[in-house]
Parts: structure tokens; C-alpha cells; sequence
């Protein structure tokens, strides 16, 4: 169903496509648009160990893709390390695949937010419960459950190892 890496000598391990899951801040969430045009976004997101939670408002287009065509893929860059003298980049990647739902069930958003407010602030909770209450009427989240993720890296960086 999902394509194999090509440069199978540059795949990551599972446990370094865990460490880029879990370190990373950001990453491009692409879903099916308007028109059948790609919708790429930057978004926050925490991982769990099985899915990768996101935050968004309850209404726009990210919504709207979601409800028309719930399969996405996100990507993650872990490391982009620019080589001027050898036109090249160290890099390390992943995408994963999934289908995306929206968190209806007040229980399973409570504990999506939480999770990514930890990753975020993870010293502050007073803080945190105010402004989880605060923002909870337009608040929505969002699960991609992963079927499949591959991670790579640059030729460079698998010749360090």
C-alpha cells in the first residue's frame, strides 16, 4: 500500500524516528484541499508513542479537508544542516502516514490538549488549566493515527555512523 524507501541504506531506525517524533516542535501537516489541490500547514503537534495530536480552530479550511478526505501525511525535519562548500544538506526526516479525525469525545480532547500543553509548557500547570478552560468552547483537536512512517537521512550522515 505504501511505497518503499528507494536508498534503503538511508532509512532511520524506529528508535530515531521516535527520538525526531518526540524532540521535534514542528511540522507540515498536508491534507487534501480545496479543488484537489494540496493543503500543506505548519502546525504544532505532540506524539504519544501512536498518534500525533494537533490543535486547530473549530471552522477553516483544515477542517473542511479533514472532513472531505480524512488521509494526510506530516513530516517532520529533525535536523537541516546546510554544507555550503560541498552543495549539500545533513538532514534528517520523517513522514507519516495516517488517517485524521476530529476529537468529538470530550475525554479524548481533554486529553489530547493536555498532552500537547505539556510538551509545550511543561512546568505550568495553574497556568495551563486556566487557559485550557479559557479557550475549551472553540478549541479543537485533531488525532492522526499512524498506518505507516518512514524516516530518513542524508547519504553524508549515514557514513558517520
Amino acid at each position: 500500500m505504501f511505497r518503499e524507501m528507494r536508498r534503503k541504506k538511508q532509512s532511520l531506525s524506529g528508535e530515531k524516528i521516535s527520538e525526531i517524533l518526540n524532540n521535534g516542535t514542528s511540522g507540515v501537516l498536508a491534507l487534501s484541499g480545496d479543488n484537489d489541490y494540496p493543503y500543506a500547514v505548519p502546525l504544532s503537534y505532540v506524539y504519544d508513542g501512536s498518534s500525533i495530536y494537533f490543535h486547530a480552530a473549530k471552522t477553516g479550511h483544515k477542517i473542511d479537508a479533514v472532513k472531505r478526505n480524512n488521509k494526510a501525511s506530516f513530516c517532520i525535519i529533525g535536523q537541516d544542516d546546510v554544507v555550503p562548500e560541498k552543495y549539500t544538506t545533513n538532514y534528517k526526516s520523517i513522514i507519516a502516514f495516517g488517517k485524521i479525525r476530529i476529537l468529538d469525545d470530550e475525554g479524548e480532547k481533554r486529553s489530547a490538549i493536555e498532552k500537547l500543553a505539556v510538551k509545550y509548557s511543561p512546568g505550568d500547570k495553574t497556568d495551563r488549566e486556566a487557559e485550557i478552560k479559557k479557550e475549551w468552547d472553540n478549541l479543537c483537536m485533531l488525532e492522526l493515527q499512524i498506518d505507516y512512517i518512514t524516516g530518513k537521512e542524508s547519504i553524508e550522515l549515514t557514513k558517520i555512523k
